[in-house]
This record gives C-alpha cells, sequence and structure tokens, in this order.
C-alpha cells in the first residue's frame, strides 16, 4: 500500500512519458543507468564484469548511501562512472499518484546523457549482462541495430549453498540458478535506444520506432505484453543473469534494507520469500558467466580482483 504526504492511500505512477533527446554525430557504444543505496561491497565486481564485456559508461545514481558505494564509483578505473546523487519523494496532486525515483532516474539519464550513446540499459547492481560466446555485449548489439528496444528475461540466481558473502567475485562465486523463468521469476530489463525512447518504466519501454514491441536477443519481435510467450524467451546470446538471492545473510539483509523502488517492505519481504522458495527449489548449474570470464583469461578470483587495479 502507497500513501501520500498527508497519510492518505495514494496510487503509484508505473510509467512517465519522455521526449527523447537528439542523437550526437559520435554517438556510439553502451551505457549502464543503475540506482544504488549501499551497494559498495558488491559494485566493484558489477563494475569489472561490465567494463570487461565492453560497457563504454555507467550512470550511477545514489540514494544517499552510507558506505563506500560512492568512493567505490569514483575509484574505478575501467571505465567511466559518472555519480548522481538522487533522493526525490515526489508525487503529483491530481490524480495523486507517487512518482517512482527508479523510474524519475532513467527519464533523467536518457534526457541528460541519452544523446552520447546508441544503447543504454537500465539494470540494478545484482543483474550483469553475460554475452554468450562473444567477447562483448556489443558483438551480440551490432547485429540488432535495427531495432531500439532489446528485452532480456531474467536468468534468477539462488544462495548456490552459501550462508554467508563468499570472498570470491558473485558472477563466479555464484552458478546455481532455478530450472526455468516462469510465474514470479520472469520479468524483463531492456537496452534502449535513449535517442528513441517514448515511455520509459522499470521492466518495459516504448519507443518511436518499435511502439510497443520488443526485440529478443535473436531478433525476434513482440508486444511487451507478450513476451513471456515460450517462444520469444530465450537466453541464447545475451543471458541477464539475476543474481537474486546471494548468500542467506544477505538475502535478510535484502529484506530489512527495504527497495531503492520505493515499495512498502512488507510488498517486498512477501515477494522475495515467495520467489526464493522457487529459485531454490531443485535449482540446476549454469557457469555463463564463468564461460564469458574464462574468453577473458579471468575465470580466478585473484585475476578477477586485479583487472583494473594498479
Amino acid at each position: 500500500m502507497n500513501w501520500n504526504f498527508f497519510g492518505r492511500r495514494v496510487g503509484r505512477a508505473s510509467k512517465i512519458a519522455i521526449k527523447p533527446p537528439e542523437p550526437a554525430q559520435d554517438r556510439h557504444g553502451i551505457c549502464l543507468v543503475v540506482i544504488v543505496r549501499n551497494e559498495g561491497k558488491r559494485l566493484n565486481d558489477w563494475l569489472t564484469f561490465h567494463a570487461v564485456a565492453g560497457v563504454r559508461s555507467v550512470i550511477l545514481y545514489d540514494n544517499m548511501s552510507d558506505d563506500d558505494t560512492v568512493d567505490v564509483a569514483n575509484n574505478f578505473k575501467g571505465m567511466t562512472v559518472t555519480v548522481i546523487p538522487w533522493q526525490l519523494h515526489t508525487q503529483t496532486v491530481r490524480p495523486a499518484l507517487i512518482l517512482p525515483r527508479q523510474i524519475l532516474a532513467y527519464c533523467h539519464a536518457i534526457s541528460t546523457f541519452g544523446a552520447k550513446f546508441r544503447w543504454m540499459a537500465m539494470i540494478d547492481v545484482d543483474e550483469y549482462i553475460v554475452p554468450r560466446g562473444k567477447l562483448q555485449i556489443s558483438d551480440v548489439l551490432d547485429d540488432l541495430m535495427n531495432f531500439t528496444n532489446i528485452s532480456l528475461p531474467w536468468t534468477m540466481f539462488g544462495h548456490s549453498g552459501f550462508d554467508v558473502a563468499p570472498t570470491s567475485p558473485i558472477p563466479i562465486a555464484y552458478n546455481r540458478r532455478a530450472r526455468r523463468a516462469i510465474g514470479a521469476l520472469l520479468n524483463f530489463k531492456c537496452i534502449v535506444d535513449p535517442c528513441d525512447v517514448t515511455q520509459v518504466s522499470t521492466h518495459k519501454f516504448e519507443t518511436r520506432k518499435m511502439g510497443s514491441n520488443s526485440a529478443n536477443s535473436l531478433g525476434h519481435v513482440a508486444h511487451n505484453k507478450q513476451r513471456k510467450a515460450a517462444d520469444f524467451i530465450t537466453t541464447d546470446r545475451l543471458q541477464l543473469n539475476h543474481y537474486y538471492l546471494m548468500s542467506k545473510a544477505e538475502t535478510e539483509s535484502k529484506i530489512a534494507n527495504g527497495a531503492v523502488s520505493g515499495v512498502s517492505r512488507e510488498q517486498r519481504e512477501v515477494a522475495i520469500r515467495h520467489k526464493a522458495e522457487i529459485i531454490e527449489d531443485n535449482p540446476i548449474e549454469d557457469t555463463a558467466a564463468i564461460d564469458f570470464l574464462a574468453l577473458h583469461k579471468l575465470q580466478t578470483p585473484d585475476v578477477f580482483n586485479k583487472k583494473f587495479k594498479g
């Protein structure tokens, strides 16, 4: 349940319309947009992996972190990381709707930085875009240039046997996932052409060229409402690893700390525990991230951790 500033029940905007920026003549590459709070322990793994995967830039919206998140971001050497302080509590008056700070951050990123990039991906710090059999994300996206909206389904990873956080990097340590993307485990994150986006949400976008349609990593197109069809869901070429649970201790911390999206803590706990039950029901091994790192000779923790140090 959502409440306005005066303690009254209020709705929540699920999508926001936007005027896309005019593209710069030399725009290129992919930028990741992420909103975080107190992710200092995990951020370096996420930045390192995506820098290796050819990401050009990260726009990081910091939701009032009081750990070393900002220092980790500012000191990373593998690519450009731009930190934006981001603490908003906004809503419309008539009708009364909360404007989610996560969607507003995506709108700001597109409007402010989008002209410089061919692609923007709006993902979370526990989500990794893994090229399958390719050295970089762009090796796949180069074959999808006719599209302006790409949808990647979650591949949901569990505890992988860890009670507490492992010392190994996240994409190396966690290799057990749910058998299938079904029900509560099936959702999407998008890679879009920021200069074509007309409507922004967390899990779906609209663009001028494709309207309410999106393509998968094989170039098959479906309406946003039809993306959960079996013939659209694929992890071929690009796989979105969602390290959703991590260790058991981290899952409990995730529940206790609440969400940057503004969803109530009670709703969040119910959703997390439901997903955890499904993920941990007979999980299977998945080494897509390790296989990708092996192509770069980075599949061991020591070598991975030293990649952009010194």
